[in-house]
C-alpha cells in the first residue's frame, strides 16, 4: 500500500475507533467527512502569483487526481487574515508578516515560490518604449507630476512624442503585496518618495483604485493617459505597454522574466527565507522584482493533512518550477529552491 493511501486512511481509522468507543457526539464529522477533508488543501492570498499557482494546481491534479487543491486570489492582506483565522491551509503573500497580521510566530513557515516583475504599465497611444527613473515614478504616483509633458518625464524620454494629456494614476484598492513591493522599492530607490510603504498606504486624492491586479489592468485599459503598477502576466494579458525602469547600474531595463531572474541572482537570502530583491544590483536586473511566498502551518493537527501539504509543496518546488516561465514568472534560483525544500521538514501532523 502506498504512503499516500496509508496517510489518507489515518484520520478515518482513528475516527472509526472513536465511533466504536462512543467518543464521537451527535453533529461530529463522519468517517466519510474525515476522509474527504484529508484529501483537500485550501489556500488564499496574493493575486500577483495567481496564474502560476493555478497552473501548478492543474498540473498537480494530473499526478494526484484524488487530491483537490484550491487557491483564491483575494490579495495578500486578506489571505494572511484568513490564514490567521485558520480558514485556510496555506496563504499566498508578496509582503512580510507583521504583528498586525496576528499570525503567531513559530506556527508557520515561509516558503519562497516564484518571482515576477512589477510593471509600470500605461495607456498612451503612439508611445512605445517609455522610460522612467525611480524619482520620476515616485513623483507621478504621489501626484507631484500630473501631466505627460512634464519636463521630468520629457528628460527621461528625449525625442519621444509625449501626448498633451493629464496623468491618471491607477493603484490597488485592496491590501496588496504588489503595493508593498512597489512602495518598498520607491522607499529604497527614490529619495523624493514620501508616502511610505505597506500592503495599503494613504494615496493622494484623485487616484483611481482597482481590486486585484486584474482590476488595475482594466482601469488602465479604459483611461487614456493612465499609468499603474501590476504584475507582468496581467499586464501582458491586458495588452498594456510597460515602461523600462532605470536600475541601480544606470540602465533602463524592461520588465522581462530574464531581467527578473538577473535580479534574483543578485539578491540576499535571510534566515527566515525573506529575500532582498528590490532595487537589486546588476546591469540587466529589473529593479522592481517581487518574490512571492506561501505561508504554511508547522502543525495541522492531522497527519494526513500535513503529509498532503508536504506532497503538494514538494511538487511546487520541484516539477512545478518548470511551469513558471510558461506563465510569465521567474523560477527560484537553485540555492533558494533547496533552502525552501528544507523548510518542509518543519511541517508536522
Amino acid at each position: 500500500m502506498s504512503r499516500l493511501v496509508v496517510s489518507l486512511l489515518v484520520p478515518a481509522i482513528l475516527l472509526t475507533q472513536a465511533l466504536l468507543s462512543g467518543c464521537v457526539r451527535a453533529g461530529s464529522p463522519t468517517v466519510a467527512d474525515a476522509y474527504t477533508l484529508s484529501r483537500q488543501l485550501e489556500g488564499s492570498g496574493a493575486s500577483l502569483p495567481d496564474a502560476y499557482y493555478q497552473a501548478v494546481i492543474a498540473a498537480f491534479k494530473q499526478v494526484a487526481p484524488e487530491v483537490t487543491v484550491s487557491y483564491d486570489a483575494i490579495g495578500s492582506a486578506a489571505g494572511k487574515k484568513e490564514f490567521a483565522q485558520r480558514l485556510t491551509d496555506f496563504a499566498g503573500t508578496d509582503s512580510a508578516v507583521t504583528d498586525a497580521d496576528a499570525i503567531t510566530p513559530g506556527t508557520f513557515v515561509r516558503l519562497p515560490t516564484v518571482a515576477a516583475p512589477v510593471t509600470i504599465a500605461y495607456m498612451l497611444a503612439g508611445v512605445d518604449g517609455l522610460r522612467l527613473r525611480p524619482d520620476t515614478i515616485a513623483r507621478i504616483f504621489q501626484r507631484d507630476i500630473t501631466h505627460w509633458r512634464d519636463p521630468r518625464i520629457v528628460a527621461d524620454n528625449p525625442g519621444v512624442p509625449l501626448p498633451d494629456l493629464d496623468i491618471t494614476v491607477v493603484r490597488r484598492a485592496d491590501g496588496s503585496g504588489t503595493t508593498d513591493n512597489f512602495t518598498r522599492y520607491l522607499v529604497a530607490a527614490a529619495p523624493s518618495w514620501r508616502l511610505g510603504s505597506g500592503d495599503s498606504i494613504a494615496w493622494p486624492a484623485g487616484t483611481q483604485a482597482g481590486e486585484r491586479n486584474t482590476g488595475v489592468a482594466r482601469l488602465i485599459q479604459h483611461h487614456a493617459g493612465s499609468i499603474g503598477y501590476l504584475d507582468l502576466r496581467d499586464a501582458m494579458q491586458a495588452g498594456l505597454a510597460a515602461a523600462a525602469v532605470r536600475n541601480r547600474d544606470g540602465r533602463f531595463v524592461e520588465p522581462t522574466i530574464e531581467a527578473a531572474t538577473m535580479a534574483l541572482a543578485a539578491a540576499r537570502v535571510h534566515g527566515d527565507m525573506t529575500y532582498d530583491v528590490l532595487d537589486a544590483p546588476g546591469v540587466g536586473a529589473y529593479p522592481i522584482t517581487a518574490l512571492s511566498y506561501l505561508l504554511v502551518r508547522t502543525s495541522y493537527g492531522d497527519v494526513a493533512k500535513a503529509d498532503l501539504a508536504k506532497r503538494f509543496l514538494t511538487y511546487l518546488l520541484t516539477d512545478g518550477q518548470a511551469i513558471a516561465d510558461d506563465v510569465s514568472f521567474a523560477p527560484l534560483p537553485e540555492v533558494l529552491r533547496q533552502q525552501a525544500l528544507a523548510q518542509l521538514d518543519k511541517i508536522r501532523g
